[in-house]
């Protein structure tokens, strides 16, 4: 599901106020992508299916040592191994550009110096939300 202008919004200035108070940190991170390496979609979908054949069969053979599908079991893991994969190597929607936040960088004002356009601070401007929300 996608993220909704605001939601998008708030991820940039976080993404922004990080880049801003540890700019060692965050070139790590763009080096690194936040995610495994790619792998071909083809591997990925061909131990789905054979995870899959494999659970299917296990459960139709008669083979079950102590009385345990092992063969459905081998199955369940390599599909579950399909779908780590999958998901460690899908593509990050989220943008990694640093000017598209709406704020301000204020020089000199210390950590929380990312002001948005009311002029409080990222940080002060989401205690307010936390309060108004239990106030309700």
């Amino acid at each position: 599901m996608p993220l909704s202008e605001h939601e998008q919004r708030m991820l940039d200035e976080i993404e922004n106020a990080l880049y801003a108070d540890d700019p060692k940190f965050a070139s790590s991170v763009r080096k690194t992508g936040g995610t495994g390496g790619r792998r071909p979609a083809g591997v990925v979908v061909a131990l789905g299916i054979v995870g899959v054949a494999l659970l299917v069969g296990g459960l139709a053979l008669d083979f079950k040592p102590g009385g345990f599908p092992v063969l459905s079991l081998v199955g369940f893991l390599v599909m579950f191994a399909a779908g780590v994969m999958a998901l460690r190597s899908a593509p990050s929607t989220g943008s990694s550009s640093t000017g598209a936040s709406g704020g301000t960088r204020v020089p000199g004002a210390g950590k929380s110096s990312f002001k948005g356009a009311d002029g409080q601070s990222y940080s002060s401007r989401m205690e307010d939300r936390f309060r108004r929300r239990f106030e309700q």
